[in-house]
């Protein structure tokens, strides 16, 4: 099945033209390979999808020819525990230190504290 198709299925995307766009600006790769949208994958493959400031390192179980529930998407992959581990800690850290707010308008101060703050979660 292709990469994009594949994951529309498995709602990692709502939409196929957004897969494609995440596979064709290097956020996908598939067995340490950067992915192309035919990319025909298997059940065993590994992928990694980088969706900021997450990180989703997944095994395909299976194959799906239609988009269902998302229970049922959830059966075609299986997370990697230390993805699902990292995952949580930054969940966790994002929630402890929430992006500095403003009122108003930001000013160019605001912008650039707020960048350095996204630039330090992407980072890692």
């Amino acid at each position: 099945m292709r990469a994009d198709k594949w994951l529309w299925c498995a709602r990692f995307f709502k939409t196929r033209s957004l897969a494609v766009e995440a596979i064709e600006t290097g956020r996908v790769s598939v067995n340490g390979e950067r992915a192309k949208p035919a990319k025909d994958l298997k059940p065993g493959d590994e992928v990694v999808v980088r969706r900021p400031p997450y990180e989703h390192v997944i095994v395909v179980r299976g194959m799906s020819e239609r988009r269902g529930p998302a229970a049922e998407a959830q059966q075609l992959y299986e997370e990697k525990p230390g993805s699902r581990a990292k995952r949580e800690a930054l969940a966790a850290e994002l929630k402890a230190n929430p992006p500095p707010v403003t009122k108003g308008r930001p000013t160019k101060k605001d912008r650039r504290t707020y960048e350095q703050y996204i630039k330090y979660f992407n980072e890692e």
